[in-house]
């Protein structure tokens, strides 16, 4: 089993790290940030969006592709990744997986990212727009639209077309 190393605290630690000198708006600030044109990005998974719900307009990234999606360098980047000036709110459900993930867009190069305080659960318990859900993350999305059969679809005698 291998030990911390001196100062780090762990997964506390590396949340309070994350969260050092970085501003989380809350519910209302993030929403009017959204409607001046900053990326409102939800990671989490499908199967937890169609439980809990989700907010309009809200880019679907999962957490294990968003560095590659938002990175405005790389080959794998969306559109909408224009560059190092790019505002980015992160949500979670609960804020906390949400910071970890802002962390990782600043050490890319997206020094003005940041998560939503409270995550989904703090938009929701605002009364802030909110819709069904369970829609396909962009990737999910493109998989399908290019009428790929998903990971979980493959057989095992079947390997999935790439």
């Amino acid at each position: 089993m291998s030990e911390l190393l001196p100062g780090h605290g762990g997964i506390d630690g590396l949340l309070e790290r994350s969260r050092a000198g970085v501003h989380r708006p809350g519910p209302a600030e993030a929403l009017e940030a959204h409607r001046l044109g900053a990326l409102l990005v939800d990671i989490r998974p499908q199967a937890q969006r169609a439980r809990e719900g989700e907010i309009p307009g809200a880019l679907l990234i999962e957490r294990n592709v968003l560095e590659w999606r938002l990175d405005p360098d790389g080959s794998h980047r969306i559109p909408q990744a224009t560059g190092p000036e790019l505002e980015v709110i992160v949500l979670c459900s609960a804020g906390y997986a949400s910071s970890l993930a802002a962390a990782a867009l600043r050490e890319i190069g997206l020094p003005r990212a940041t998560d939503l305080d409270g995550g989904f659960q703090a938009w929701a318990a605002a009364g802030l727009p909110t819709a069904p859900g369970g829609t396909p993350s962009l990737d999910e999305a493109r998989i399908l639209a290019e009428g790929r059969p998903r990971p979980d679809e493959v057989s095992p005698d079947r390997s999935p077309s790439a």
